[in-house]
Formats: structure tokens, sequence, C-alpha cells
């Protein structure tokens, strides 16, 4: 006798293995068999996201800690793109913590990168008006670069304009005029060069001459002193030899005298030469004594 089989006990058997196999997958997909908890944060790009995924993962300082769950437009504002993480409890999310879009490799891949975060900073919590804690975003790599790129394309521009602006034909045409002005000039040095240097030459000549000459002065002014202090000793004499008797006159002053005749005669000659060398030639105070010829056989 053939036995019966239940078809609906074995229905009802097949439908609650699979919801058990179900469960079970969606338990291990959450992790739950790690004991792993995950807290919520959202965060608001300003640029781009392309290349950004679903169950991109995030990471803090290199370190895997959480996923992307949603990427969406910004309520009320359509400039910035709304990021909503999945990042592991326990996961330090300071007030100072940023989320960076990074690019992993040659792939083109995106993720999300969680830097900064002080010790001493308190920790991210929700605000009244949130409905999760917000990270505060920093600009990407690329983004950086384009706004550096920027500003030296846009200080480029500048540069040309001005230049542009300088080298009108007005400037140009000055330039030329002085560029053929000191083409000019360069050749009427180069041609005067020899004058050049005699001048040149004439005026060290002339420095050693006024040089020389005051050296001497200092000499005439030592033989002036002397005769002024000769003339003293002489009156100083002629006084008291007014006083005695006329043979200590002759006696005591006489060689003093002839002395002092003797320093004044030399010294009326000097100044009698300087005299006629300068009614002659009043040169000779920057060029000096021309050398005197040499005679025969000398």
């Amino acid at each position: 006798m053939e036995e019966k089989i239940n078809f609906a006990v074995v229905g009802i058997f097949v439908l609650v293995l699979g919801a058990a196999l179900i469960g079970g997958a969606l338990w291990l997909s959450s992790g739950k068999s790690y004991r792993v908890v995950y807290d919520v944060y959202q965060t608001y790009m300003s640029e781009s996201v392309s290349g950004l995924n679903l169950n991109a993962p995030v990471r803090y300082r290199g370190v895997e800690v959480g996923r992307v769950q949603n990427i969406a437009l910004a309520p009320g504002n359509v400039e910035q793109v709304q990021l909503t993480l999945d990042i592991e409890r326990g996961t330090p999310v300071k007030v100072d913590t940023l989320a960076v879009l990074q690019t992993q490799g040659l792939t083109g891949l995106a993720y999300v990168e969680l830097t900064g975060g002080s010790r001493a900073a308190p920790a991210l919590k929700v605000r009244a008006d949130e409905q999760y804690p917000v990270i505060k975003t920093g600009p990407s790599l690329m983004m950086r670069l384009d706004t550096a790129v920027t500003g030296v394309l846009a200080n480029l521009n500048r540069t040309s304009d001005n230049l542009n602006a300088l080298l009108d034909e007005d400037n140009r045409r000055a330039i030329r005029s002085t560029m053929a002005d000191l083409s000019v000039l360069s050749h009427t040095l180069a041609a005067r060069s020899a004058t050049i240097d005699a001048t040149l030459t004439d005026a060290a000549h002339t420095m050693k001459n006024t040089a020389r000459l005051s050296d001497e002065l200092p000499q005439l002014a030592q033989r002036i002193q002397r005769s002024a202090d000769a003339f003293d000793r002489m009156s100083n004499e002629l006084s008291r030899a007014g006083a005695h008797a006329s043979g200590a006159f002759t006696d005591e002053t006489l060689p003093e005298v002839r002395q002092l005749v003797g320093e004044l005669r030399d010294l009326t000659a000097t100044l009698q030469r300087v005299s006629g060398d300068l009614e002659q030639n009043p040169s000779v105070l920057l060029y000096g004594k021309p050398a005197a010829k040499r005679g025969p056989g000398e």
C-alpha cells in the first residue's frame, strides 16, 4: 500500500528553509556575525564625485572603517552631493575630522578618506536640526590641482595683458630708438678709446702731482714758521740789546742774525723760483714741472 505524501507540509518546509537562508544571508552581510556595529554619518561634497560608487570604502588614515551607503544630491542645494556613510562604531570621528575624496591608483575608483581629528578634540555629535552627524569636507587632490592651475593660468593671462599694454607701438618705437642711441654711443666710445685712455692717464698724472705738491707744502710751511720764529728771536734780542751795551749785541746776536739772513735768502729764492714757474706755466700746479732735457752723452 503506497504512502500518501502531504504536499502542504513539504511546501511549508521549503518556505521556512528559504526564509531561514535569506535571513542568514542578510545577517551575514550586515556584519552581525562579526559583532560589528556601524554608526551613520553624512557629509556634503562641493565637487564632482565621479568614480565613487555605492559600498565604496571609507578609510580613516588608510585603514578601512566603513563604506558608502548612499549617494544623492543634497536636498535644497544642487551644488552639493550628499554622502551617507556607515562607519564602524568606535572610530574616532572628531569635530575637526575631514572627509576627502581620494582616487585609488590608476583604476580611477574613488573612496572617502577621513583625515585630521586631533586627540584633544571632542567627538562629533548629531545636532538638533540634523538626522545624522555631519562630517566636514576638504578639497581633494584633483580639486587642489585644478585650483592651482587655474590661478597660474589667470596670472599668466594677467602678465600677458600687462606685457601687451607695456609694449604698445609707442613704447616699441621708444625702445628701438634707445637701442639705436646705445649702438651709436658704443661705436663713438670705441672710436675714441685712445683719447679716453690718454685722458685717464693725464688725470692719474695730475692726481700724482697734486699729491706730491701736498707733500711739499708742509715743508714750505715749516720753513716759513722757522723764519717767523727767527724774526721773533731777533726782535727779542734787539730789545734786550737796546737795554744793554752795544758790545753785547755784537757778541750774542750776530750768529743768529746771520742764520736768519741765510734762511730768509733761501726762502726768497724759493718763492721767486715758484713764482717764476707759475708765471711761465700755470699748469705746473696740476701736471708738475716737466723733466729736464738730458744733455749730450747723458
